[in-house]
């Protein structure tokens, strides 16, 4: 199948290979000019996957409507804050029966909305979200893996499903695309408190307790917002919360420590040198809660540490001397 991936970072990288693995003829769309340049002579993303080749075979180019001529899956790989405008520049080039598959997770900041109803708000093609734990840097290598996709088009998710599995790269379907969307998009919130604990040097009860009361709090907005709750104890969940707050890979866990140790909001961003997507899911998700009238401590802590200048040590003592209640 002719397939396109939005996006020559890491995580559209690492699919590239995937789909170019499972035999698929495979082209990649870079946003950069010169980054294509560089990739055509190097034949790999020195800035953010040094080490990992990009066969020949796959196709590099920087012209939309070149890219989707012929392209029946479409992936969408850009950064959170791209989702919109790429939808709207792919919509006059799509093919009427390609799929769109969105892997970025994340809400977006102005309208709070779910990344598949941004897309689907500027194009009229089937969509498909693609989350669980998946860093790029083990998918690459080929480490096995378990993701799920959802659409409000199952045919559709079949598709994708049967496209992306691999003996290293396995694919649940699971109908429910809220709760799959939210739990990719609220554990980064989780993943930078996971980061403040180990900045500040706390232990593993902490991030047990941290990682166990976080996930009450994705369910308990996802659920007010129609998620199952099923999904979240599944890997769009549980899995990739414990991924995120747990790997060394982790932009966010390591937003978190930046944060934690006394670096401004500016200087983490810089520091990391990655979008940190839980910093606006963390704006987005404060919002949501007030919304929905759904309690999210947790939450936030994060969102004073991150836009009140709160320190994240006082945060921390606030959470814990709340008060005494029964676990739900």
């Amino acid at each position: 199948m002719n397939v396109t991936v939005l996006g020559a970072g890491g995580w559209g990288l690492a699919l590239a290979l995937l789909l170019n693995d499972n035999r698929n003829d495979v082209t990649i769309w870079c946003f950069d000019e010169k980054e294509k340049e560089e990739i055509l002579l190097h034949r790999e993303n020195k800035r953010c996957f040094p080490g990992v080749k990009i066969p020949i075979e796959i196709y590099i180019t920087s012209d939309m409507s070149e890219a989707l001529a012929e392209a029946k899956i479409v992936v969408v790989a850009v950064p959170s804050f791209a989702v919109r405008s790429t939808a709207q520049n792919i919509a006059a080039y799509l093919l009427e029966d390609a799929v769109v598959v969105n892997v970025a997770k994340g809400l977006e900041p102005d309208t709070l909305r779910r990344f598949s109803e941004v897309i689907a708000e500027e194009i009229a093609n089937d969509v498909v979200v693609l989350s669980g734990p998946s860093h790029a840097e083990e998918v690459a290598r080929h480490m096995p893996t378990a993701v799920v996709v959802s659409s409000t088009n199952l045919e559709a998710a079949r598709v994708v499903q049967v496209v992306f599995t691999a003996p290293y790269f396995r694919v649940y379907l699971n109908e429910d695309i809220v709760g799959v969307e939210l739990g990719g998009a609220l554990k980064n919130i989780i993943a930078l408190a996971a980061g403040a604990i180990e900045g500040l040097g706390y232990g593993d009860n902490t991030k047990a307790a941290l990682m166990t009361r976080g996930i009450a709090e994705i369910s308990r907005l996802s659920v007010a917002m129609g998620a199952q709750i099923n999904t979240l104890n599944g890997l769009a969940g549980i899995g990739d919360l414990i991924v995120t707050c747990t790997s060394g890979h982790s932009r966010n866990r390591r937003a978190g420590e930046l944060i934690a140790q006394g670096f401004s909001l500016d200087e983490t961003i810089k520091k990391v040198n990655m979008v940190v997507e839980g910093i606006p899911a963390t704006k987005a998700a404060y919002q949501l809660s007030k919304k929905c009238g759904v309690e999210m401590p947790i939450t936030e802590a994060i969102y004073r540490s991150l836009f009140e200048d709160a320190s994240v040590r006082k945060e921390i003592k606030k959470l814990m001397c709340r008060d005494s209640k029964m676990e739900e």
